[in-house]
This record gives C-alpha cells, structure tokens and sequence, in this order.
C-alpha cells in the first residue's frame, strides 16, 4: 500500500506537532497554523506522546481535543500523520500495573518515568495498546485529513523480564524442537554448560551466561522478533478500523538493537529520523555517513521512504549543540530528498517549554516568532520542495549492491577475537560505500536474506556469519556474470556461529574466491602493512590481515611488510561467467577509489557524474519511466564545479544547465531534457 497524497501535494514537508502542550493556550495553536502555512508545511505528524491527554484515567477517552486539531490542521490544507501513542505510557499505568516497566540485565525493574521502557511481551500493555490503538482508527481512520498511521515512535530497548524469558524459551524451541540440537548448535559441551531442561536456559544477563555466543545471538534475534510481533499488533489494531490508511514506524541511524530488515514487510512505508552532527567546514564524512542510512532506509523497501524527524537547527542531546552553517539546512534536507524520501520532517515544530527537550531545535522557538534564521531556512526548504515537486514518487535505481547484514554484525561484536579493542564493521563497510559515493553511484543496502539478481556490482566486506543461504546467492550471481568483491574474515561461521570445518571461507565460498584463509594475524592499533600491486602502487593496510593461499584465484596483490611478506593479499577469480574479488586486509581510503573507480568503468555501473566529484559534493540520481533527475549538495563549505554530461535543466526554473556552479552547503535539482 502507498501513501495517497491528496491533490496538489506532492512532497511532505512538515514536523511532530504537540499540541495536547498548549491545550491551555488558544492563542498560541491559532498562531501555529499561520505559521505552518507560512512555512509551507503541509502536514504534521499529532499525538506520539500524548497517551495521558488521550487516557487520563484507565478506559476514559477524551478525543474531543484531538478531532478539534486535526479538522482545524485539515481546513487549513495541512494534513495529519496520525501516531498511536504506545511510546510513552501514562504514569497511572505505570504505577497500577508492575508488570509493564522493564527490567533491566541485571534483573532490577525500572521505575516509572522516562519513554520507551515498557515490556514488549507484557499481555496487559499490548491489550492496552490494542485497545486505544483500534479507539482512535474508528474515531479518526477515515477522516480526510489523516493520511498515514505512524506506528509508536523510535521502537527500541531490551526487556529482560520473566514473562520475555518465558517467551524466548518458547521461541527457542519453535527454533530448534529439541534440547539435543539446541545443545549441538551452540556447542554448549564447552565449559560443560550443557541444557538438560528448557528452564535452565536464561537470557544472557549482566551476571549469568555470556560465554555461549549462540544464546547471545539467538537472544538478539528474539528481540527483534518480539519487538516486530508487537508493531504487528498495533498495525493489526489500526487496520481493521482504517484499512485504506498506509502504516509506518520511525527508525534510527545506526541503531543496531534490532534488524531493520525484519520489519520491512509489516510496513507500507519506511520511515526514519535523521540527526546529523554537522560542524563549521567540510562535512564530506558526516554527509557519507548519512548518505549510507538514507540508502538502507529505501533499499529496506526498494521504494522512496519518508524522512520523519531533522532539525532546523541544533540537537540538544549531542555532546555539542552545534548550529547549522548558513544553508547547511538546505543541503541536509536535500540529501534525503536526492536519496529517495519524498519528505522533509522535523522534531518539532514549536519547542517544548520544559523538560528534557526544551532545548531540542525547532521550527518555532520560544521567542515564537517567523523572523528567525531557523524558521526562514525551514520557510526557504519549504519553497524548494514546492518547486520541485514533481521528483515525488521517482525512485533510485542502482546497479551496485552493498551487504550491511545486521545479524552478522552481533555475531562479529559477539565473538572474542581476532581484535577485540574494535573489529569496526560498520565502520568498514562505510568505506568502501564512500569510493562509490564520490563517482555518484547509486547504492543498495541489501542483507543476507536479500537477492541479488539485477546487480552488476556487490560488495560484501567481513561476512563473518552465512545465513538464509546466502552463500549458494553469491555463487549463482558470480555464475550468471557478476562481479562480488569479498574481504577478510568472511565465511568463518555459519548461522549459529558454529565454526566451519574444513577451511575458511566455508559453505562453498572457498572455490568462489579461489582462496584458502588459514589464518588471520590482527594489529595493534597504529601499527600498519601495505599491499604491492603488480603495477607497482602501494596501498597502506590496517587492523586485520588474512593470511591466504591459491586454489584457483590470480594474485592482484601482495603484502609488503612483516612475516607473510610477498603472499597474495588481494586476488581475483573467475567463476562461471563472474568475478569474485577478494581484499585480505582491510585498505586505505585510496585503495578503494582506485578499485571501484576501476570496476565502475569496466562494468559500466550506473553513476551520476562525469569524473569523481568534488570533495565534499554529492551527486545523486532519481528515475522515472519517462525522466532522470539529477541532485547536487555541496557539504564542503566552499564553492565547487560540477562537470555534467548530457542535457540537463533546473527543476525550479527550466533554465539549461551544461556546468553546475555550487556555493558551500548549496543544493541543486536538475531533470534531464529526455529519458
């Protein structure tokens, strides 16, 4: 199900809006309607954290004030994106009912306060949930004026709770059906911690069982699940009030608590907040970063995704509250719209005049006026989307692939070794992603349950853990004709993290790459090796070098420094009508540019530029059936040129364009003449 924007609305542009704040203060929610509009907001999200105004006291609804907001937003064009209010609790229930505050990992239960701590699992909070969710879809499912559900608010945090212990037993052995398995697959003879009954198992707790890497994983994996089953039953609820009503939840940036892929078939549409922490100058790696999370968010669903929450200005939770740079706002908010999202959203928009985000940047600030920088930029944004609405719904299409898997992520943190001061996966996988990034290549985020048919290029860093038979993908898109590029400490462990035997990397991969890793030699930190090309370029290595021997592959490159100097530490091998690339130690940022500069060329991989781009300049593409549009920002804080090829004009203007001129923290829109 899409989201069906109503006539003349093509992108979002808006902010969580509380007014159950101000319910005492009519003047102020009549000023905040002229503002949204003279802001060029058109939608807001209403109600994440307005449980005890909704239920002040158990089974009393007061909507009244609610239906009165949303007509009021609705009669002035601004549209509501409706949350169900299960991120925050009201305290009467917190205090009436023990079973629904957490517990933490040392098995204490929270107190009342805070947000997001109830327990997934407790029966009474999800009939609670169910019931005031299912109450405000048959009050305001079918009102014109709300056009998305948003599901709770940031799903997150762990419960460690007899009834989740209770729970995850029970999923255990859905899991594995018997004891005897369950014991083969965590190897639990070690330290002689074998399980003669279901109810010895425990969660891995502060002071109990952190040694079996199995029960770790497995606890990870249930987390996510339960959390989902949750989301599950508040989109149920809502549902069968309001069907026609798309559903979606808020997710984070690197937020590894859960996997995000598991939630992508009980969503409609994506959505997520966005928190970059930008400083004076070059912001090249802030806006790399970012850029890789914008991609996971829209390659979860292969579709454009919303951008739920920003800030006009600063956060007040960072260690700094550093302002934007003039325009630094408009090149953040285009950034999200050129990698897929057709809004543009902020917490919040008037700020909270107590408590612990009454600081937190805002549309509206306690001055409460327009005539301020950050209400002018968000007013400047919100013309911007205005001009170039017709890049709504258009979508990134992308020959290459990157694998961020976030359960081989638990793994790797997980294990003890090879570098336990930081194996820096995600870290990693940034790297490679920003050689792509410079040339302007479109990306994927893809996982080990995804396919990968369509691809030219994937790119596959520290697959330490093969599930979901991803090892038969990479093979059969190796054999069909594409090119994989594999690294150290891949194909170590399967599923369960049980060891393969046989030699590393295992499950088939091992005549892939053409490789035999014996073993891996890790670094301290500081100290460095490098790789020699045939060519003669030198690369510098770093953290972790696997020590490989041929069966099959070709050296492209070997190791320059200490005892295994000379021996292959970068390969290729073809494999059917493919080639899989293999790096055994982690590089230099001048290795990967060198490398995918090399592949994008030979494969003719879909990129957005010429030649590589300025420092600290983006470049992205959006597709239609009938048009290419292409996305500038300048994140470098100076002015930089852009060479173009083909026939391209300003979205806003129609004028042509043949050289693009950015000032710093500038963004440009270009559509291209023809398809």
């Amino acid at each position: 199900m899409k989201l069906n924007l109503p006539e003349g609305i093509h992108l979002l542009h808006g902010a969580d809006y509380n007014p159950d704040q101000w319910l005492d203060r009519p003047d102020i929610l009549k000023r905040d309607i002229e503002l949204m509009k003279e802001a060029h907001m058109n939608c807001v999200s209403v109600g994440i954290f307005a449980w005890a105004r909704l239920e002040p006291k158990e089974g009393v609804y007061e909507f009244d004030w609610l239906e009165q907001i949303i007509e009021e937003l609705y009669q002035n064009g601004i549209y509501t994106i409706l949350a169900t209010p299960s991120g925050a609790k009201p305290l009467w229930m917190s205090e009436k009912y023990e079973e629904i505050r957490r517990m933490s990992d040392h098995m204490v239960r929270d107190w009342s306060g805070e947000r997001h701590n109830h327990c997934y699992t407790s029966p009474y909070y999800r009939e609670k949930v169910r019931q005031i969710d299912g109450a405000l879809a048959r009050r305001f499912g079918k009102h014109p004026g709300v056009i998305l559900w948003h599901l709770s608010n940031e799903y997150g945090g762990v419960c460690w709770c007899p009834l989740c212990q209770k729970a995850f037993r029970g999923w255990l052995q859905k899991k594995y059906g018997t004891l005897e398995q369950l014991n083969q697959q965590w190897w639990t003879t070690f330290w002689s911690h074998t399980y003669t009954s279901w109810e010895q198992i425990h969660a891995p707790v502060a002071n109990g069982e952190r040694g079996t890497h199995g029960l770790w994983l497995d606890w990870k994996r249930f987390t996510t699940d339960q959390v989902v089953d949750f989301m599950r039953e508040e989109s149920k609820a809502v549902r069968a009030e309001a069907p026609e009503l798309p559903v979606t939840t808020n997710f984070m940036n690197y937020f590894t608590e859960y996997n995000y892929f598991k939630f992508k078939n009980d969503l409609d549409i994506v959505s997520w907040d966005s928190y970059p922490q930008w400083k004076a100058g070059d912001n090249g790696d802030q806006a790399v970063s970012f850029a890789l999370w914008h991609d996971v968010m829209r390659s979860l669903k292969k579709q454009p995704f919303l951008l739920m929450e920003s800030t006009p200005s600063a956060t007040n939770w960072s260690p700094v509250s550093r302002l934007k740079r003039p325009g630094m706002h408009l090149a953040a908010s285009m950034q999200a719209v050129a990698h897929g999202s057709d809004s543009v959203q902020y917490f919040q928009f008037r700020k909270s005049r107590g408590a612990s985000e009454k600081f937190h940047g805002a549309v509206v600030d306690h001055y409460g006026g327009s005539d301020t920088r950050e209400f002018r930029d968000v007013e400047a944004l919100g013309r911007r989307l205005l001009e170039i609405g017709e890049v709504q719904g258009s979508n990134v299409k992308a020959e290459a692939a990157l694998v961020l898997d976030v359960e081989n992520l638990w793994a790797i943190e997980g294990a003890a070794g090879p570098r336990n001061c930081g194996m820096h996966y995600l870290e990693t996988l940034q790297a490679h992603y920003k050689a792509l990034w410079k040339m302007g290549v479109p990306v994927d985020v893809v996982d080990e349950e995804c396919e990968l048919s369509g691809y030219k290029l994937v790119i596959a860093p520290m697959l330490y853990l093969l599930r979901a038979g991803f090892e038969q993908k990479l093979r059969d898109f190796v054999e069909q004709g594409g090119t994989l590029v594999g690294t150290y400490h891949t194909g170590l462990v399967n599923e369960n993290d049980l060891c393969y035997l046989g030699g590393w990397p295992g499950a088939g991969l091992m005549d892939l790459f053409g490789v035999w890793h014996e073993t891996t030699d890790a670094l301290y930190d500081g100290e460095k090796n490098s790789i020699l090309m045939e060519d003669g370029r030198r690369y510098e290595t770093s953290e972790l070098s696997a020590l490989i021997h041929l069966k099959g592959a070709r050296t492209l490159g070997t190791y320059g420094e200490d005892f295994y100097q000379g021996e292959p530490a970068f390969t290729v091998n073809e494999f059917g009508r493919g080639k899989a690339y293999y790096l055994a130690a982690r590089a230099d940022e001048d290795f990967y540019r060198d490398l995918y500069r090399g592949l994008v060329k030979e494969l003719e991989v879909k990129h957005a530029a010429a030649d590589e781009l300025p420092e600290g300049v983006e470049a992205c593409l959006r597709e239609t059936e009938e048009r290419r549009y292409l996305f500038l920002q300048n994140f470098s804080g100076r002015e930089a040129e852009v060479k173009l090829t083909g026939a391209w004009e300003r979205v806003d203007t129609g004028e042509p364009v043949k050289q693009a001129v950015l000032t710093g923290y500038d963004a440009l829109t270009l559509r291209s003449s023809s398809k």
